[in-house]
């Protein structure tokens, strides 16, 4: 039997998860200010500097993300500085970004900010870690 209790906003999971994204991101904001990043460009770059060159596809598909949304962010990353994008000779649908000497040394500058965020978020390091892998294994149920 369904009930007006389930209905209530402070009993949707999806509210707290929205609204915890969102603050968290808030927290975000003035760190990346300082190097003129959004949150979005922060995490495409931390994929990009993990693979060193990756495709514009594989790295939608690593940050849930289209390429509607893609392109003007890395456009805008290329604009800065930070990174090249290349199409293959041999297939000329595939794009292929790259750190550039700039955005190397931008992932020197910004190595701080995950450890700023995790101070203010006043909770244990083993606290945040049993919350990400919860949240990990959420995701991983909800892409299958």
């Amino acid at each position: 039997m369904q009930t007006e209790h389930q209905i209530k906003l402070e009993n949707q999971l999806c509210f707290s998860l929205y609204a915890t994204s969102k603050e968290v991101i808030k927290l975000y904001k003035p760190l990346l200010d300082t190097h003129g990043l959004t949150y979005t460009q922060y995490i495409a770059l931390m994929v990009i500097w993990e693979h060193e060159a990756i495709s514009v596809k594989a790295l939608g598909s690593k940050l849930y993300l289209d390429s509607g949304t893609l392109t003007p962010l890395l456009k805008k990353l290329e604009l800065q500085g930070f990174v090249t994008r290349t199409r293959l000779e041999s297939d000329e649908r595939t794009v292929i970004v790259a750190p550039t000497l700039a955005g190397w040394q931008l992932q020197k500058d910004i190595l701080t900010v995950p450890e700023s965020l995790y101070c203010q978020l006043q909770h244990t390091a083993a606290d945040l870690f049993t919350l990400k892998k919860q949240l990990d294994l959420l995701l991983e149920t909800l892409v299958k």
